[in-house]
């Protein structure tokens, strides 16, 4: 079962979260990862779907808006993805990316993009056999970016 998550919810995703952020080389902290998701969540800032099996949460996406001027259209960046390490192989991260990409669809956007790193393999080959593409950023724009604000 995979469902959108809502307040009642919200405490499912934090274990989950904290261990996404553990897989990039962040410190485990589980009050921070609560903060971050609870203020995601009451500031309507993403949407996150959670998967469940056997009635624990097992894996989760969040996706934030951003919007195209020449598109005219609010999209999507699905930002986060992962799945508890004994839930996998079992087509949950595909099941939530299905689900992302069917919300985007109904909220009427034109594109859902997403970014993993270079070695991550294993999630290379699942957003290709979803039918995502690895854009060329040498074709008509860069991507800037600064972070020593």
């Amino acid at each position: 079962m995979i469902v959108r998550i809502s307040s009642d919810r919200l405490e499912d995703v934090v274990p989950l979260f904290d261990a996404y952020r553990v897989f990039y080389k962040q410190e485990s902290d589980l009050d921070r990862a609560r903060q971050f998701i609870e203020a995601r969540w009451a500031n309507k800032e993403s949407v996150i779907f959670v998967a469940y099996q056997d009635g624990k949460a097992v894996g989760f996406t969040q996706l934030y808006p951003t919007f195209s001027s020449m598109r005219t259209s609010k999209n999507w960046i699905l930002n986060d993805l992962y799945v508890d390490a004994k839930a996998r192989g079992q087509g949950v991260g595909e099941g939530l990316i299905k689900k992302a990409l069917a919300f985007a669809k109904q909220e009427g956007a034109t594109f859902v993009r997403l970014s993993t790193q270079v070695e991550n393999a294993t999630a290379q080959r699942l957003y290709r056999k979803m039918g995502f593409q690895i854009e060329d950023p040498d074709t008509e724009f860069l991507t800037f970016t600064k972070t020593a604000l």
